[in-house]
């Protein structure tokens, strides 16, 4: 098994390993929300990694994501294999189930949601493709610069609790040292435009309302989608629990009552 020091963020180094898991005929597999990080890794991986070594998997929230991620991953991906993945319950009925919603520490919707239906279709697809003999590289678009807590990750490492039966699972975070204007121009180079949503105003593309929404992403996302930050804004009530950690309701934090005749729609043909 190929080895590498953990403790080093290296970036040469860290490539020579990846290279050489490219060569061994891994299965590099790209977890795309649809997002700027996400698609200007793709087009990153795309410059060295074989169209028959990659697999594009997004994991779809029905009623909580924007509508049309999926085709964005689609369009964007260019042909490459692309799979969705759901969950078996939904954002609501998990945060309804536990009587509150995610927060930074306990991110259900992140090891429920996304990342535990994401890691069974990988398994699930080594199986059925026995040609990368249980080697792959999970690629996910963390990037140093978005948070303290993701400037300390590892870029590399291997995934203890996933190589087992067979398999040999490495993490890698491609663009972790990159900065934002890279991103851009990763998607610019690639001949793409990034998801509507940012020319809109939108700082990140996540869930329509997230726990790690800024202020004005709530206000933008509530006037967007006005029926569902309504069903938000009900659920807080229900729950006696914020979304904002800091115990500041939506309805607070955006200044937007929660009612369709007071929420300025946008244009339909603009979305």
């Amino acid at each position: 098994m190929t080895q590498i020091d953990q403790r080093t963020n290296d970036h040469t180094n860290i490539l020579d390993v990846i290279h050489r898991l490219r060569d061994r005929n891994a299965l590099f597999v790209i977890n795309h929300s649809g997002g700027k990080d996400s698609q200007a890794m793709t087009a990153f991986l795309r410059k060295f990694v074989p169209v028959d070594q990659i697999l594009v998997i997004h994991a779809h929230l029905p009623e909580v994501v924007w509508e049309d991620a999926w085709d964005h991953v689609r369009a964007t991906s260019n042909g490459l294999h692309s799979i969705k993945v759901e969950a078996s319950k939904t954002f609501f009925e998990m945060a309804t189930r536990r009587g509150m919603w995610p927060s930074p520490k306990y991110r259900q919707c992140t090891s429920d949601l996304k990342r535990g239906p994401i890691e069974k279709a990988i398994r699930t697809h080594l199986r059925n493709n026995p040609q990368y003999g249980g080697l792959v590289v999970n690629c996910m678009g963390l990037r140093a610069e978005e948070s303290p807590r993701r400037s300390k990750a590892i870029p590399l490492k291997i995934n203890e609790r996933n190589s087992k039966a067979g398999r040999e699972w490495w993490d890698w975070l491609p663009i972790h040292d990159w900065t934002v204007n890279q991103v851009w121009n990763g998607i610019s180079q690639a001949g793409q435009n990034p998801h509507w949503v940012y020319a809109e105003g939108l700082s990140r593309f996540s869930c329509i309302f997230c726990i790690f929404s800024t202020e004005t992403d709530q206000q933008i996302s509530a006037r967007l989608r006005p029926e569902l930050y309504r069903r938000f804004v009900l659920k807080e009530k229900e729950l006696k629990h914020t979304m904002n950690m800091q115990g500041r309701g939506m309805e607070e934090i955006t200044g937007i009552p929660a009612l369709p005749d007071v929420i300025a729609r946008p244009d339909a043909s603009a979305i």
